[in-house]
């Protein structure tokens, strides 16, 4: 069965969303995220399109995205899905599939005011809703650049946001007090009943080898990161702390010190 073609449109900026393989949170080590800045970086240099939104999750990824052609969209993320993929794979000593399925996207016109004020927005009450941050800030997004008005050498304003006041200190004031009144909506977990009662039987001769290889996961999950000479070559590289250091002390909140990386 061929692939549902998407309809890529000149004018458009498109949410995009990428999800870990098997939902698992593989982003949720912090050397990942500088990577991903870095990935980014270096994706944003080679098709030089347009990045007004960005939040990295523990096992996804929020972008909102206007490509320089509508065609180009595929190429951004084909990029940057195989760049980072061959970084994790090589940090976390792993093999096969990093991202789940393809990616989604949704676009609208960039003129949209309200379509992209209220995306802007669940991109960046993504950690909130997750109860990760008590506030919007959050290191792993570009919400702080909207609200402090910094550069963090990755996205820029989206014109929504222009237009929201006549000063940029009055766009970003009021972009607070709209982001202050987002009600996020619980999302229930998904049950699966099929096939319950046929694993049911199993469960009692599988116990021992569940267990063998529950405790060979936790030793992977908490080994530490591979050795320079087996690693990813970009974690080599003082690029990467340089790109994250900008990013994450343009979006980190007020109160916080910057961090040393």
């Amino acid at each position: 069965m061929s692939r549902k073609q998407r309809k890529l449109k000149s004018g458009y900026v498109y949410h995009v969303t990428t999800r870990c393989n098997n939902r698992e949170f593989k982003l949720s080590r912090r050397d990942c995220r500088e990577v991903f800045l870095y990935a980014i970086k270096q994706t944003l240099n080679k098709f030089n399109f347009r990045l007004y939104a960005l939040c990295i999750m523990s096992n996804h990824v929020h972008y909102l995205i206007e490509p320089k052609q509508p065609e180009d969209l595929p190429k951004i993320m084909h990029f940057l899905n195989w760049y980072t993929a061959m970084c994790f794979n090589r940090m976390l000593n792993r093999t096969g599939h990093f991202w789940e399925k393809r990616y989604f996207s949704e676009g609208f016109p960039v003129d949209d005011k309200d379509r992209a004020l209220n995306t802007l927005r669940y991109i960046h009450g993504n950690p909130k809703a997750a109860k990760m941050r008590s506030t919007f800030f959050y290191e792993f997004s570009n919400y702080g650049s909207y609200e402090k008005l910094t550069n963090d050498g990755l996205t820029q304003w989206h014109p929504a946001f222009l237009r929201l006041g006549t000063t940029l200190e009055d766009c970003a004031q009021k972009y607070r007090g709209f982001c202050s009144r987002y009600q996020p909506k619980s999302k229930p977990a998904k049950k699966c009943h099929w096939g319950s009662r046929l694993l049911a039987g199993m469960v009692g001769s599988q116990q021992t080898g569940n267990r063998k290889g529950t405790e060979r996961s936790e030793r992977i999950q908490s080994s530490p990161c591979p050795p320079v000479s087996q690693g990813c070559q970009v974690t080599e590289s003082p690029e990467v702390s340089t790109v994250a250091r900008q990013f994450i002390e343009a979006n980190q909140a007020p109160w916080q010190t910057p961090s040393p990386l």
